[in-house]
């Protein structure tokens, strides 16, 4: 089964003044999502930043694409992190392929 996967980041947080830089980016909402096709899976979650008023690497809020963003949330899951949560959605997915739980009617109960 082969799976494609999808990052998209759904929302993001701002600290409004860092060191006289507007919109600083504290806390990103995230959600990671995967399809073989014909079943689904999803997982959401976000992530939190401390605010370095120091930082180098600062990015205006207006300048950010979300392949940056996504880029900072796969970083700090860490690449285990990273496999974790679409080893999770592979899951779901295997889930609804193969049930591990089913719910058959009643066997008393005529249709």
């Amino acid at each position: 089964m082969s799976i494609s996967y999808t990052w998209t980041i759904t929302q993001m947080e701002c600290n409004p003044n860092v060191a006289g830089e507007p919109d600083y980016v504290v806390t990103v909402h995230w959600t990671a999502s995967g399809t073989d096709g014909t079943f689904f899976g999803s997982v959401y979650n976000t992530t939190s930043y401390a605010v370095k008023s120091d930082n180098p690497d600062f990015t205006p809020y207006a300048d950010l694409t979300e392949a940056q963003v996504v880029g900072w949330v796969q970083d700090a899951l860490t690449p285990e992190g990273v496999q974790a949560t679409e080893d999770s959605i592979a899951q779901q997915i295997q889930n609804q392929v193969n049930p591990p739980i089913i719910t058959p009617p009643l066997p008393w109960v005529t249709i």
